[in-house]
């Protein structure tokens, strides 16, 4: 079994095009994107993260269920301060 880990993009690397910074779970972290160099990422956009790499771009109602599908997994209070947003949000 794969997991899969949400994050959005905080900022692109115009040195190295393939890494993004990326906040997942309140920490920036490197992850290659270069599966997903075509689809144009922006930050902001939230994707879906397995082993360091992005395997794809997800909405934000993805991401919010995600998010709180591995918060009742581990059992980790909902505070809401890193779901994203309701429509109209990225």
């Amino acid at each position: 079994m794969c997991l899969g880990i949400v994050g959005r993009v905080v900022s692109l690397s115009e040195e190295t095009p393939e890494l993004a910074q990326v906040d997942v779970a309140g920490i920036a972290r490197p992850i290659h994107v270069g599966l997903l160099i075509e689809e144009g990422l922006e930050p902001g956009d939230w994707i879906l993260i397995h082993a360091g790499f992005a395997m794809e771009r997800i909405d934000a109602d993805t991401a919010r269920n995600q998010i709180a599908a591995l918060r009742d997994y581990t059992g980790e209070p909902e505070d809401g301060g890193d779901l994203p947003r309701e429509k109209g949000g990225r």
